[in-house]
């Protein structure tokens, strides 16, 4: 397996994960699958930001998933702060897809001189919460009933991670 930045053909790769987790889990609380044009702009928009969007490739030379950061929250004060996503191939979850692009993207972040990592994470999904505590991450926060997918309510837990603690300013 490879990990790397994405690039524009591996949007199609992107896109079959992305919509396979809005169409058959609560990864992702969007109803409606999107378009290539979707997940385009969105590609665009993180490299605008200078922030990246990385793909682990298979030995079959797919997108075997993705993993990218984004602004916490659009205020100046929250700049050090980057909100993290990551998906991985439905076929091919378990195997270590997750944690390799998780620990490139926290090597990224670190070089950026980011200061905190925020993860956002439907509370029953076990396997994301659990690989996050392995990386270092701590529960942050669990809100309840703030999401509704499939006829139910869902709880979001928050989890982050300090980056460079040995800092005391940026």
């Amino acid at each position: 397996m490879q990990i790397r930045d994405a690039q524009e053909n591996d949007l199609a790769g992107i896109l079959d994960i992305y919509n396979d987790a809005v169409l058959n889990s609560t990864a992702i609380w969007n109803n409606n699958p999107v378009d290539l044009a979707n997940r385009r702009a969105w590609l665009e928009e993180r490299q605008r930001q200078g922030n990246p969007v990385l793909v682990a490739i298979d030995d079959g030379g797919q997108v075997a998933g993705y993993a990218s950061y984004g602004p916490w929250r659009p205020h100046e004060g929250y700049r050090h702060t980057v909100e993290h996503s990551v998906y991985v191939c439905d076929s091919q979850r378990g195997v270590g897809i997750g944690r390799s692009l998780m620990l490139e993207l926290l090597g990224r972040a670190r070089a950026a001189n980011l200061h905190v990592m925020v993860g956002a994470i439907e509370s029953e999904n076990r396997a994301s919460i659990h690989m996050h505590q392995q990386l270092g991450f701590f529960h942050a926060g669990h809100l309840r009933q703030v999401g509704f997918k499939f006829g139910r309510w869902l709880d979001l837990t928050f989890m982050q991670l300090i980056l460079n603690p040995e800092r005391s300013t940026p």
